[in-house]
């Protein structure tokens, strides 16, 4: 077996018009009329998979899910989300491993962007 990438992410919601309306006005994903949308990955585009410990305080306990979408440039993302007045949950941090920028859904479920 060849394991290809991430088949999809699926998230269980309480609100979902409310859900598609901020992920299309925030972050630009329209999500179509089966609640879903299909997204083509740009050559360079990475998925990362990975686990953290149940203790872990990356992201709030409450949530067994973060998401991370990788964005092509944070400075033009952050003042995108300045704009719409979507506030940064952390501190933008800055490693080895890129530009790292975290807000939060309507629901309070962490979505870190990331530039390479």
């Amino acid at each position: 077996m060849n394991v290809l990438g991430i088949g999809g992410v699926f998230l269980r919601v309480e609100k979902i018009e409310e859900l598609k309306e901020w992920y299309q006005e925030v972050l630009s994903i329209s999500l179509e009329d089966w609640n879903g949308t299909i997204l083509h990955p740009k050559s360079g585009n990475e998925t990362v998979f990975s686990f953290f410990k149940k203790d872990s305080d990356y992201f709030p306990k409450k949530h067994d899910v973060m998401l991370n979408f990788q964005v092509e440039n944070m400075e033009e993302c952050l003042s995108h989300l300045d704009r719409l007045g979507i506030p940064l949950v952390k501190q933008v941090e800055k490693s080895e491993y890129g530009t790292f920028a975290t807000i939060e859904d309507p629901e309070g479920r962490w979505i870190e962007l990331w530039e390479e």
